[in-house]
């Protein structure tokens, strides 16, 4: 097994005890065990616990910016681009469904935890939110252009909002324990982007 696959297994595993738990109360021996390394490994791969949670984060943005623009923006897409914003809010709705609940985002689980304790982690954090921000805004312009999306709409101001929306009613869903914030979301943002009937 090569050191790469190792790696992404320990940082794929920690991913998911993360989501459960937290990153402090996730301690290395949990992570090994799953994995089924030494604790060399661990340390041939990362010099600390921080550097670990930089390069999880680093991993897990790639990957939701990887999904979220194959959804959003794929090169034949459904030529609706609000249809397609309300159909990939509906797919979360699904996985927080699966979670019974939990937030299943590990930027927002562990976005208030990390960011005040390490720089580092923050900085991947706000990157992350960052790219996001740029495939919302993206599908916004094509909206716009193939009159999908209200003229009303600035997609620099609209997509920042759209993300802090969604993060908001992730956050009530997993107090609540209830997918009602995010169908609530999701009704706001169709009658938010939705051009005029003519």
């Amino acid at each position: 097994m090569s050191d790469r696959t190792t790696k992404e297994r320990i940082l794929d595993a920690a991913e998911e005890l993360m989501l459960e738990k937290s990153f402090h109360a996730v301690g290395l021996n949990e992570i090994l065990k799953a994995v089924k390394v030494p604790k060399g490994s661990f340390y041939h791969h990362f010099e600390s616990k921080e550097q670990f949670g930089v390069e999880m984060l680093r991993h897990y943005v790639a990957e939701s910016t990887a999904y979220k623009t194959r959804l959003l923006l794929p090169p034949n897409p459904e030529p609706d681009p609000l249809l397609r914003l309300l159909t990939y809010f509906e797919s979360n709705i699904a996985k927080a469904t699966e979670s019974q609940g939990r937030c299943p985002c590990l930027v927002i689980k562990l976005a208030s935890e990390v960011g005040g304790f390490s720089e580092p982690m923050r900085h991947v954090l706000a990157q992350g939110t960052r790219e996001w921000t740029g495939v919302f805004e993206r599908l916004l312009e094509e909206g716009l252009e193939k009159g999908k999306i209200s003229p009303a709409i600035r997609p620099a101001l609209m997509a920042p909002v759209i993300l802090d929306l969604w993060t908001g009613a992730m956050q009530r869903a997993s107090t609540t324990r209830s997918v009602t914030p995010l169908r609530e979301a999701i009704a706001f943002l169709k009658s938010m982007l939705a051009p005029p009937q003519s």
